[in-house]
């Protein structure tokens, strides 16, 4: 009997270096994107997609998450007695995530990689499939893509890694999946992974962008991974190998994805993340257009 996916995991405890100074004293998952931190983008998405058991793995420094996602009746009340109800409505319905998405907090504890915190989660799991889905990441579709990749599982009873098509110059910034045999309707049987390949070596027009099913078969790699770096701790835990392991031997699917995916992660594609978000606001985004077009007519 196929399980159906309950739970997801949002690894959390990493330092954001690379958009330091401006996480030097703010967790990156909690940096805004329009009127919401980042994570709670995430957060909602895995809700949305009917997800009832949400993990946040986080380290000694990332309070600020779980202080967003209480909920926090004194504030509320003192919100309505002040007369402002909206603001109490949206203090409210934030703390209420964390009830309808069931948030538990985990500390990160192993050897360095992303591999660590999913093990870390995937422990609590037994033999349950699971989402990961990383907290700087902002996704707008129609379908969220937590759905897509739940369906995707659905279909394969089998681990699946969202992707997207990529230009072949991009193919440095991402790990690219070797394509095995193009299923149709955006799904990809593929054979693993090749990390920041050089665009003349990059086995496919695709990038994985960091959403995946997980099934207890790529824990147990993990689990093997883990092995050898105590047996030789120079090595680092990460995801990507215990995938190339699993997809060895066993099936491991790609699942294009539709819809416009932001990454946060660096300066760059933050403020494209900021702008492309208050642009879509019907609020916000005529008069931020607006600047646009008066920043581009004196350029």
């Amino acid at each position: 009997m196929r399980a159906t996916i309950r739970r997801a995991v949002i690894p959390a405890a990493g330092l954001g270096s690379r958009l330091l100074p401006l996480t030097k004293a703010t967790p990156k998952e909690m940096l805004p994107v329009g009127d919401r931190p980042v994570i709670e983008h995430t957060v909602r998405e895995l809700i949305d997609s009917g997800i009832t058991d949400i993990t946040v793995v986080v380290s000694g420094d990332k309070s600020p998450i779980q202080e967003h996602f209480r909920p926090n009746p004194a504030l509320v009340a003192q919100l309505r007695a002040d007369g402002k109800s909206g603001y109490a409505d949206a203090v409210e319905e934030v703390g209420e995530l964390s009830r309808r998405g069931h948030l538990t907090y985990l500390y990160q504890h192993g050897p360095y990689g992303n591999g660590t915190p999913v093990l870390n989660a995937a422990r609590n799991f037994g033999d349950e499939p699971f989402l990961v889905l990383w907290p700087d990441d902002v996704f707008v579709a129609e379908v969220p893509r937590a759905r897509q990749l739940v369906a995707a599982y659905e279909k394969t009873n089998a681990p699946v890694l969202a992707l997207m098509p990529m230009a072949p110059e991009d193919s440095r910034r991402y790990g690219v999946p070797v394509v095995k045999e193009d299923l149709g309707d955006g799904a990809l049987r593929i054979t693993g992974l090749v990390e920041k390949p050089k665009p003349e070596d990059a086995p496919s027009h695709f990038a994985a962008i960091g959403g995946y099913v997980l099934t207890p078969g790529v824990v147990d790699e993990l689990r093997e991974q883990c092995r050898r770096f105590q047996e030789d701790p120079s090595g680092e835990l990460y995801l990507t190998d215990a995938l190339n392991a699993y997809a060895a031997r066993r099936a491991v699917y790609g699942q294009v994805i539709e819809g416009r995916w932001y990454d946060t992660g660096n300066p760059g594609a933050y403020l494209i993340a900021q702008f492309a978000h208050a642009l879509a606001h019907p609020e916000y985004g005529p008069a931020l257009l607006r600047l646009a077009r008066e920043h581009s007519d004196t350029a």
